[in-house]
């Protein structure tokens, strides 16, 4: 297609094939924003890191095309006389991430006033990258206010389109929220609204199709990567029909698509169960699997029964120890995860959520290992193949210009990106350069004022040092 302000440099595109394999060619087109606030700082740092990376690892046969493309602060002052409220994010920025697949970016500014509310937000509906791709791990080294860091490595995949985070909310007072309560206690017969006269109301959408497209790219990722588990987050004892139908159909679907790979957490106890002891009579299973099993009613005991008497059609494939070897599907309540991933970390591993518990636990876990300047994160359809990959915190205007904060998101989403592209060598290039730097103590102000004897460095000076020590 044809660009009125965009330049497209000579490159080719990333496809995606019709089995669902991504095709990366040697010169790939790749979309970037800069970023406001201190994005240019930033991305000026990482683009230099990508760029010699990928020349050290292929001796110049690979090489990114990059085309900037505009979303925030830049096109509203470059165009907002000609375009209004559009300017944040032109249709041509969607176009172009749209028409070469894979794309990066920096910290954006969310507008203030009508229009759209957030940005990123925004590039991830349009798009429809329904999975917020979030890995936290501790680099040897960075400051944590945790005993232990070196515990965290947990891969964590949020739902991205549904939940609150879908928008769909009223404010009081307005006709339309007048119109939902009013809706939800004459027709519906609600009686829960304690204060309806001054209620805000917003609407919580979980699919059956949104659960499981996530789960399923949970899981792949987990095989892929040989994880151990992948722990479904939810608050299902609290809101049944929304989180708790979450948690049933991601069960639902490990089963089904992936029989022979996974087992889920209660089939493991049962199934050991039995194999400590092949005499164990279902019930006997049922009472060690649910310690309240006697104070059940008959219906509820039958149903664990025919629970246990399903997983022991698993004997075949997956007793006599043969479930260990096995990825672990497990569930655990939000509030409890949100303190165990402190006391448990090594009990974690790929976790799959709904948007807000994502929200919540991503940057919980990277204060752990240094806090959300270091944290990086994408956004993906598994399906299409389309992804961007973005900075995770925000654009700290006051230190936009000063050449002073830390790059290290942009450049680790950059890894993501390299590795999701294929090119392995790179992204492994620059992880083992940002553990050899922050381990001699060349860090940006945001460590160096918590480490003892370290050197502080700029922005751009710690992207020096991290090309430096590239081996």
């Amino acid at each position: 297609m044809g660009y009125s302000y965009l330049t497209v440099p000579h490159g080719e595109k990333i496809t995606m094939g019709a089995n669902g394999k991504l095709y990366v060619p040697n010169n790939p087109v790749i979309p970037f924003i800069e970023g406001d606030g201190t994005g240019k700082d930033i991305w000026k740092a990482s683009v230099r890191v990508f760029d010699a990376a990928i020349e050290k690892c292929y001796g110049g046969t690979r090489k990114i095309s990059w085309m900037e493309v505009y979303a925030g602060e830049k096109p509203f002052n470059m165009f907002r006389d000609t375009m209004g409220d559009q300017a944040w994010l032109p249709d041509e920025t969607v176009e172009a991430f749209k028409e070469f697949r894979v794309g990066i970016k920096g910290p954006l500014t969310t507008p203030i006033g009508g229009g759209i509310r957030s940005l990123n937000v925004a590039l991830r509906h349009l798009l429809d990258l329904y999975v917020c791709l979030r890995p936290v791990r501790w680099f040897q080294g960075v400051p944590s206010p945790v005993k232990k860091p070196e515990d965290v490595d947990m891969v964590i995949f949020r739902e991205n389109c549904e939940d609150i985070y879908a928008g769909i909310e009223w404010m009081q007072g307005t006709d339309e929220c007048n119109r939902v309560i009013s809706f939800l206690i004459k027709e519906l017969g609600v009686d829960k609204i304690r204060f309806p006269e001054t209620s805000s109301i917003g609407i919580k959408p979980i699919s059956k199709e949104g659960s499981e497209r996530l789960v399923r790219a949970a899981i792949e990722y987990a095989l892929k990567h040989k994880r151990k588990s992948v722990t479904l987050v939810h608050k299902g004892n609290i809101m049944k029909f929304t989180e708790g139908a979450f948690k049933d159909w991601s069960y639902d679907l490990a089963r089904s698509e992936f029989r022979e790979q996974v087992v889920c957490e209660r089939e493991s106890w049962i199934i050991d169960n039995k194999d400590r002891n092949d005499s164990l009579t279902v019930e006997a299973n049922a009472r060690k699997i649910d310690p309240g099993f006697d104070m059940m009613t008959p219906q509820q005991k039958a149903d664990i029964c025919a629970e246990v008497e399903e997983a022991l059609k698993l004997m075949p494939s997956h007793g006599r120890g043969q479930w260990k070897k096995l990825l672990l599907i497990r569930d655990t309540i939000a509030d409890i995860t949100l303190q165990q991933v402190l006391t448990r970390a090594k009990e974690f591993d790929v976790l799959a959520c709904m948007n807000l518990e994502g929200d919540f636990l991503s940057d919980a876990l990277a204060a752990q290992v240094g806090g959300i300047g270091i944290a990086p994160g994408a956004n993906i359809n598994y399906v299409t193949g389309h992804a961007i990959f973005e900075a995770t915190h925000g654009t700290a205007p006051k230190y936009a210009n000063l050449d002073k904060v830390n790059p290290g998101s942009v450049i680790l989403s950059g890894v993501m990106m390299l590795e999701y592209m294929g090119w392995q060598e790179a992204a492994d290039m620059i992880v083992r350069s940002i553990d050899r730097t922050i381990g001699q103590k060349r860090v940006t102000y945001d460590f160096e004022r918590m480490m003892q004897g370290a050197v502080l460095l700029s922005c751009s000076g710690f992207a020096d040092a991290l090309i430096e020590n590239m081996k």
